[in-house]
């Protein structure tokens, strides 16, 4: 008599892995999407100062406590990350652009190009990030702009790389080999036979740089170099909360950088989950 059980089993364990990273991908999307989409919304006059609740514990009225003002820290944090994960998903976007373009010419226009390419991708990997980064913001007059131009310019390393030997391995392939005895173009052989299998590995290391992007944009706002004091930004929040935690206000830093933290794992596990989603040998591990 046959054991249903054995054959049915791995079928119906990999479906539930499969959905499991579905869920994963799901939650994660929504939560960062609630996170943007209410922070976005958020005003001055949603965060009122108010002396008589300044400086409050976290409690059930303010669960992330108040400030020095008296202003609710969790709407502040919230408009924070919001405004961190705007900035993080712009830079990131145009970085990854410049990556694939890099990636591609690097493999399809000769070694020359290629060359050129590996020694500046060399150049930019070998500088200390967050040094660059000080000195680009620095140079465009800080604020969200040198931001972002400063990771766009310095992010596309890895993805580049990583594009450009997927490249080079699709080259030698027998369909874009008969592509070529037909004549037809560098150009047209990579749109057409190599971006859409390059888009997994692409769409992964995207969604992996924007939380190196908006732990960049906290760390040289917090040390002076990124948004204005005026704007609500995670880094300027425990910039200025420095002041106040001699007298005990724990909380005023403490929330905000616990938020910092989740946003960069959602990030990292819906990363993790959409790579295990396009790859389903390592999905099923």
């Amino acid at each position: 008599m046959k054991n249903n059980h054995s054959v049915a089993g791995p079928g119906k364990a990999g479906w539930n892995i499969r959905k499991k990273t579905i869920a994963y991908i799901c939650l994660c999307t929504m939560l960062l999407s609630v996170i943007f989409i209410w922070g976005h919304f958020l005003t001055e006059e949603h965060m009122p100062v108010s002396f008589a609740e300044k400086g409050l514990k976290p409690s059930a009225d303010h669960i992330f406590g108040t400030d020095w003002f008296g202003r609710d820290m969790f709407l502040r944090t919230m408009k924070g990350l919001s405004l961190s994960i705007l900035i993080g998903v712009i830079a990131s976007v145009s970085s990854g652009i410049i990556a694939i373009a890099i990636g591609v010419a690097a493999a399809v226009c000769g070694k020359r190009v290629d060359a050129f390419i590996g020694w500046l991708t060399d150049v930019f990997m070998g500088m200390p990030h967050l040094i660059f980064l000080l000195l680009v913001s620095f140079v465009t007059g800080k604020g969200a702009r040198g931001i972002m131009i400063g990771i766009i310019i310095t992010h596309w390393t890895y993805i580049s790389r990583v594009i450009r030997a997927e490249v080079l391995q699709l080259r030698s392939s027998q369909y874009v080999k008969a592509a070529k005895s037909f004549g037809k173009s560098n150009w047209h052989i990579a749109n057409e036979h190599m971006l859409p299998h390059i888009f997994p590995q692409f769409f992964v290391g995207l969604i992996l740089m924007f939380p190196h992007a908006i732990l960049h944009e906290a760390s040289l706002t917090f040390l002076g170099f990124g948004l204005s004091p005026h704007q609500p930004g995670i880094g300027v929040i425990l910039s200025e909360s420095l002041n106040y935690l001699s007298t005990g206000q724990w909380w005023i830093a403490l929330m905000p950088g616990l938020s910092l933290l989740l946003i960069v794992r959602l990030f990292d596990i819906l990363g993790e989950s959409v790579q295990a989603l396009f790859n389903p040998h390592r999905a099923h591990e």
